[in-house]
């Protein structure tokens, strides 16, 4: 007996070789889709607040700091951690905050265009609340001082 779809001819199988071929093109475009959308996705993911820091002859974060930061925007606006307040806010509960929180050090991100007078009141009220702070600049690429 033979199986459908075969044909036979002068009493032997089809002379029809079989491919047991997998085609890739659908996996790999898959793939390539995938690959730009992360390419493009990565850089939003990584969060944060876009702040511009003054350059400074300065020492790079590590790891092992677990830092808390404190930023200062160009207008003005306050962020602890990543929850905009005002300088007037940040002033009254600060205080609160660091008895409550588990932090070592603070730091303190300000842009490099940003009022004096805000950043002067925010390290006013880290030294107030008695809490170790550092402020962070970014460092030259070229390494002169």
């Amino acid at each position: 007996m033979s199986a459908p779809g075969l044909r036979r001819r002068n009493g032997n199988r089809s002379d029809l070789p079989l491919t047991a071929d997998i085609n890739v093109t659908s996996l790999v475009d898959v793939a390539f889709t995938l690959l730009v959308i992360f390419i493009i996705t990565a850089p939003i993911l990584q969060g944060g607040i876009e702040v511009d820091v003054p350059r400074a002859d300065v020492q790079p974060l590590t790891a092992e700091d677990e830092p808390f930061f404190v930023t200062v925007l160009r207008d003005g606006t306050v962020f602890v951690e990543d929850s905009p307040t005002t300088v007037e806010e940040f002033e009254t509960s600060f205080a609160q905050l660091a008895e409550a929180g588990g932090f070592e050090r603070v730091y303190l991100r300000a842009d490099s265009l940003a009022a004096w007078g805000p950043v002067l009141k925010v390290i006013a009220t880290l030294s107030r609340a008695q809490v170790v702070f550092g402020l962070v600049g970014e460092p030259y690429s070229d390494r002169r001082p």
